[in-house]
């Protein structure tokens, strides 16, 4: 689809309702027809792109069958969207190594973080990078939730290890630059930094529970933080949560829904003006800890722009509801949906 000779007035959300911004706030997965094995434009992806009017989608490897069938898909996501409305966030988990939701749907293999890391050659981090952009806007792909800025420091660490560059602030800072950089501006595909403000010291998967972390902000600056702050002032235009509860920046709140995290050290100390986005909001880490209606409502609270979901259709309904009546009582204001509208449209105009 010729995104570039779309209108400029697709770019102004001043006209939509609120329930349409609101969509526009929520980049879902979906899944298989029950009665069938389409994983393709089937009735729950027709549901959240022309009912609810969702601002993105995410690929997950169900999704993914070949290249044809994955660029075809795309190609009905932009062409059913709402008229008038801007194109969708289509966006992908192709970090490379073991996440690499495209790798059974001929796309070339990618090293993991670790192995590029343990080069240490940041025009090797670029052009890598740059080759995953290509062949992911080759099928309509326009955000891929990388790089990881997590230092792994942790042996015990579940769900990170070969993930990240590594364990030295500086060295992941500079891969993390560099890999962006290859997405962002070879191929206008938006990066996204993850997981904020950082991963690698837990010995719990967010997927199965809330890790917690007792380091106090000081502690973070010297490490956690480092890569992310670098790769802000580079130009990084995303920043994925991370669903863990860090106690001497929020003693009750996982970062995901923390105003003292997102808002705070955020966007005022680190001066980080791009979207944020959540981790999926289904994992265990957030979902066993906050009710998922009470957590869609802090998050854009706490400052997060795009409320990410992967999986069941129910709980995709259940967030969305939960904003709209938010914003129907009160707790939310339509000027905070709009600075969240303001950052998106910004990014959306970008890539177009």
């Amino acid at each position: 689809m010729a995104i570039a000779s779309d209108p400029p007035t697709m770019f102004d959300f001043h006209g939509l309702s609120i329930e349409d911004r609101i969509a526009q706030m929520l980049l879902f997965g979906w899944q298989k027809d029950e009665a069938s094995d389409n994983y393709s434009y089937n009735s729950h992806l027709k549901y959240i792109v022309e009912d609810l009017h969702v601002g993105g989608v995410i690929i997950m490897k169900r999704n993914a069958k070949s290249k044809n069938q994955l660029h075809e898909v795309i190609e009905n996501i932009q062409n059913h969207r709402k008229e008038g409305s801007p194109p969708l966030f289509i966006s992908v988990d192709q970090e490379g190594g073991r996440v690499s939701a495209l790798e059974q749907a001929q796309f070339s293999p990618i090293p993991s973080a670790l192995h590029i890391g343990k080069q240490g050659d940041t025009k090797s981090a670029f052009d890598i990078a740059t080759a995953v952009s290509s062949e992911l806007q080759s099928v309509g792909i326009n955000w891929n939730f990388a790089p990881v800025l997590d230092v792994n420091n942790n042996p015990d660490n579940p769900v990170i290890g070969d993930r990240s560059y590594g364990d030295d602030p500086d060295k992941v800072a500079e891969m993390g630059i560099a890999t962006l950089k290859g997405y962002q501006h070879s191929n206008k595909v938006l990066a996204c930094g993850k997981h904020f403000p950082g991963h690698g010291d837990t010995n719990v998967d967010s997927h199965l529970g809330l890790p917690i972390i007792n380091h106090d902000l000081s502690r973070l600056q010297k490490i956690e933080l480092v890569p992310f702050k670098k790769a802000i002032d580079h130009g990084l235009q995303a920043i994925m949560t991370s669903h863990i509860l860090f106690t001497q920046l929020d003693k009750t709140l996982p970062a995901t829904v923390s105003k003292s995290i997102i808002t705070n050290l955020l966007r005022q100390q680190l001066r980080f003006d791009g979207v944020v986005i959540t981790d999926c909001m289904e994992m265990k880490g957030l979902a066993d800890t906050v009710d998922l209606s009470e957590a869609a409502v802090l998050a854009v609270l706490a400052g997060v722009d795009i409320l990410l979901c992967c999986h069941t259709l129910s709980t995709q309904q259940q967030i969305y509801n939960s904003l709209i009546k938010a914003v129907q009582n009160g707790r939310i204001t339509e000027e905070r949906i709009d600075e969240s509208l303001s950052r998106i449209y910004k990014l959306k105009k970008w890539l177009a």
